[in-house]
């Protein structure tokens, strides 16, 4: 017997509902027009390694559970003497997301961690960079469920940028907003 894979909750969505929806949005004649979610990208910067290594170490085995993929390590590209950084240290790691990965951590950002954010009054619609690509950053790791609270040591933010086709930042506005992010009302 083999077992069937089932596709992510939101790629069906995508592709039986938001794909039409912005089809007859946008007047696109061509389905390869439609705005398509390429790759997330989720970064975490830790500057504070420089002086304790196991701080990225604990930021990249959080990141790996989150995403559920091994994090790559980044090092640092040049030197900078204000920062007390040299060049070749590791200073970050980052996973990128495709396929069902991707879909399936968005769930995930959308359903569960956005809400646990502290404080929250939607994601500011200005961070797109004019291609159609947005970026966002979370104040700590503690917003997803998979990280447990007493196994964390200290705090750590991070970036997560979505790459977008289609080149527009109202194609892309759309697409987001019909996925289900929360933006805010401005």
């Amino acid at each position: 017997m083999t077992a069937t894979k089932t596709k992510p909750r939101l790629l069906e969505k995508y592709e039986n509902e938001i794909v039409a929806s912005l089809r007859e949005k946008f007047k696109l004649g061509n389905p390869h027009q439609v705005p398509r979610l390429e790759k997330i990208t989720v970064n975490m910067g830790v500057g504070s390694a420089i002086e304790n290594k196991k701080r990225l170490e604990s930021s990249a085995r959080d990141l790996g559970v989150i995403t559920g993929q091994r994090p790559q390590i980044i090092k640092a590209k040049r030197s900078v003497a204000g920062f007390k950084l040299r060049q070749g240290v590791p200073i970050a790691c980052r996973v990128t997301l495709r396929g069902d990965r991707m879909w399936e951590f968005l769930d995930r950002l959308l359903t569960l961690a956005i809400p646990r954010i502290r404080d929250f009054r939607g994601i500011k619609r200005k961070s797109f960079d004019g291609r159609g690509n947005f970026a966002m950053g979370l104040p700590d790791q503690l917003v997803f469920p998979e990280i447990h609270v007493d196994k964390v040591d200290w705090n750590q933010g991070m970036d997560i940028a979505f790459t977008i086709s289609g080149g527009n930042d109202a194609y892309s506005l759309e697409l987001l907003t019909q996925l289900g992010m929360p933006f805010r009302k401005d």
